[in-house]
C-alpha cells in the first residue's frame, strides 16, 4: 500500500471524499512532495480522482462506498441537499431520484456530473439573510457527513424553485405524490420558521395556506 494511502487508513479518512486543501494539512512537507504522493497513489488505483482537486480511496480500500451527498457537499461547500433529492430521502415521495439535487449560496445554478456518481445540479433560492440552514440537519451515512433538508424545508424549496401555486392539499397528494399523512405530521413552529427564510410572496401564501388547511394557525 502507499505511504499516502497508508497514512490516510491511520488517520481515519478511509470513507472521506478528500480535496486539495485537507491533503495538504494531513501531508507534512513540500507541496511537491505532496503531488508525487498523490499521483502515485493515483498510479497505484489506490486514491480516485472524483475531479480536480476531489479523491476518494478506492472501493477496494473504503469500507462504505462514496454517497453522492457528502461528494456534493464537497463540489459545493456550504450547499445542501434538498429539493426531490431531500423528499426522496426521507420517503415523501415514491419515485426514484437519480439526480443529486441541491440548494447553494449566491445567483448563480451549477451543473456536474460524474462516472461514478451520477448527476450533481445546485440551485439558489430567494432567500432572507441569516436564514439559509433553517430546518436543514446534519446526518451521518456510513461515516460520512452532509447537510439535509428537513421534509417541509425540502417542499417548501420546490415550491420555491418550480414557482408552484397553492392549489391544496389534494394537489400536493395527486400532483406531488405526496400522501397526506406526512403533511399532517408538519408541525406550526416548522411553518413558522419557514415564513421567516422565503422572500417570495408566492412562498409566503403557500405556507399561510397551507398552515390553515392543517390547522396550525393556533400554534399546533
Amino acid at each position: 500500500m502507499q505511504t499516502l494511502t497508508n497514512q490516510l487508513v491511520e488517520q481515519g479518512f478511509t470513507n472521506r471524499v478528500l480535496t486539495e486543501a485537507q491533503l495538504s494539512r494531513i501531508v507534512e512537507g513540500s507541496r511537491q512532495r505532496r503531488y508525487h504522493l498523490v499521483s502515485r497513489a493515483v498510479k497505484a488505483g489506490e486514491l480516485v480522482r472524483l475531479r480536480q482537486g476531489i479523491y476518494i480511496l478506492d472501493a477496494k480500500i473504503r469500507k462504505y462506498g462514496c454517497h453522492p451527498f457528502a461528494f456534493a457537499q464537497v463540489l459545493v461547500p456550504g450547499s445542501y441537499i434538498s429539493l426531490e433529492t431531500a423528499l426522496a430521502y426521507h420517503g415523501w415521495i415514491p419515485e426514484a431520484v437519480y439526480e443529486t439535487a441541491s440548494i447553494l449560496l449566491g445567483r448563480k445554478s451549477r451543473e456536474y456530473e460524474n462516472e461514478l456518481l451520477g448527476k450533481f445540479s445546485f440551485h439558489p433560492l430567494a432567500t432572507n439573510k441569516g436564514y439559509f440552514l433553517e430546518l436543514v440537519e446534519r446526518v451521518q451515512i456510513n461515516q460520512q457527513a452532509m447537510l439535509v433538508a428537513k421534509p417541509l424545508r425540502a417542499l417548501m424549496d420546490l415550491v420555491c424553485y418550480k414557482k408552484m401555486e397553492w392549489k391544496g392539499v389534494e394537489w400536493i397528494e395527486k400532483g406531488m405524490r405526496i400522501d397526506q399523512e406526512y403533511l399532517r405530521r408538519v408541525t406550526g413552529a416548522e411553518v413558522r420558521t419557514l415564513k421567516l427564510v422565503y422572500k417570495q410572496k408566492r412562498v409566503q401564501d403557500f405556507l399561510k395556506e397551507l398552515e390553515r388547511e392543517l390547522g396550525l394557525e393556533l400554534g399546533g
